[in-house]
Parts: C-alpha cells; structure tokens; sequence
C-alpha cells in the first residue's frame, strides 16, 4: 500500500495546530503535509517535527490574502514581486523543517488570458530555479472549479502539458501534485491519468467524493486507486487532505485497513 501523509490543516483540527504532530504520530504516521505553517516561526515547526519523529513532505507557498478571497498570486499580472517574496518566505520554511517540495498556487485568473498564463509562465520557471538551487521540487496542482470557484488551472491535462512544456525548458523540478478527488471531479478516468501521467507527478493526495471525506466513504473505489499506486511503482507519498467527519482518529478505520505501523508515511 502506499505511504499516507496526515495533511495537519485538516486533520487532527481537535487540537491547536502545534499539537496536531504529536496527534498525528500517535496515530502512526510518520510524515504530515499542510496548506501553510505562516501563522508560526520555522522554528517552531521543526521543533515539533522532530519531537514527533515526522517527516514533512508538503505545504504551499504564501497565497496572498486568503481572507480577501486570493488563492495564490503566481497567475496574476503585476504580482510577481510579492510572488518572489512568497518563494523567499518558503524557502525559508521549507530549509528550516527538510520539507522537499512546494506547492505554488496559481490563483483567481482566466486560463485564456494571455497576460495571466504570461505572468503564470514567469512566476513557475522563477519558483524552479530558486527551489533548484537548495534540491527542491516545485509542484503545481489542478483545482475544480467547484471547490475553488474561478482558479486558473482547472484541468490535469492541461496542467500536465504545462509542466512538461517547462521541465523542457529546464525547469526539471518542476512536477503535478495530482488530486484524485479534484481529478475525478473535473474528468473521472483517475486511474488512466495516474498511469499515463505519473512520470510528472510529484505528490499524490486522497479525499473521497464528492464529500472530501475519508477515503472508502464516496463514489470512488479508493483501495483500488491505492492498489494501482503500487502497481505502478510510486514511491511517494499519499496526502490525506480530507474533512473528517467527526473526530479525526474515530474514522481512520479506512486507514488501518490499508497501512499499519511504519507505513503510514
């Protein structure tokens, strides 16, 4: 089975989130994920990694004004000063806690604008080589439009094209965070895409659907996309970026049938 991650923006929520590491390794994982450690100094994150014996293996770079309804600055004409900055904040995070990869959102924006996709192009082969220079990977991922209404990429294939079209540029870090549930919202057909694809993708995360619950819970046969993983050959991690629906230990029943012990990465 492959090796899950407890995404700690959302899991573990019945605790403040510094105490969500020790949360999540009494539960036996050995590695976490979140959307942004900003609201605490470096520091203070890799205090708790290493107290709790985790691995972070994923968070986002800063998305501007969440509150003010942004979703990332990288696909928006005339931020890419504050999108440097982002990538610099990062940096610093992700040196501090060993974290390999970055996300990058892309934000509010039009795919067919031309000045968007150009100051999308710019901020990604930006992030790349900054990210290059330290041996860290730069992810981008596809999200549905229902759950982000107007988010600029908004299709895997597209966004696999995009990449490909950057590594041949020489952004060779740069790689597809791929969503089963976002994939199954915007296409379905997840398990081809997973094979055809899977030379791009650098990170893989779980939800059921179309409740963004815990696996096994939905339309989608999730052990049958955990068996392919490994059919496959993929040797990364499985993001668990779901909603529990109660307390989050009383419904990883879905993960004991899965994974036990040092497994649960």
């Amino acid at each position: 089975m492959p090796r899950f991650a407890a995404n700690l923006t959302l899991l573990f929520t019945e605790h403040a989130f510094l105490d969500r590491f020790e949360a999540a390794a009494r539960a036996g994982f050995t590695a976490v994920e979140m959307l942004f450690p900003y609201d605490h100094p470096p520091a203070a994150i890799a205090r708790r990694l290493a107290a709790s014996g985790l691995d972070l293996v994923l968070f986002n770079m800063p998305p501007g004004d969440w509150a003010a309804g942004e979703r990332g600055l990288a696909a928006l004409p005339g931020r890419f000063d504050a999108v440097a900055e982002g990538i610099e904040t990062a940096l610093a995070y992700a040196l501090a806690t060993g974290c390999p990869r970055l996300h990058m959102m892309a934000g509010i924006a039009e795919w067919r604008d031309a000045r968007a996709m150009d100051a999308y192009r710019r901020s990604l082969l930006h992030a790349a080589g900054r990210l290059a220079e330290h041996g860290l990977d730069l992810l981008i991922e596809p999200i549905n439009r229902r759950s982000m209404p107007g988010y600029f990429l908004d299709d895997v294939d597209a966004a696999a094209a995009l990449v490909a079209a950057l590594r041949a540029e020489g952004a060779t870090n740069l790689k597809l965070q791929f969503d089963v549930f976002h994939c199954q919202i915007l296409h379905g057909d997840v398990t081809t895409r997973l094979a055809h694809l899977l030379p791009l993708i650098g990170h893989v995360q779980i939800a059921s659907v179309p409740a963004r619950h815990e696996p096994g819970t939905g339309e989608v046969n999730d052990a049958f996309v955990f068996a392919e993983l490994d059919r496959l050959g993929y040797a990364g991690s499985v993001g668990c970026e779901y909603n529990p629906r109660g307390a989050t230990g009383d419904g990883l029943g879905w993960l004991d049938a899965h994974a036990s012990g040092p497994t649960r990465l």
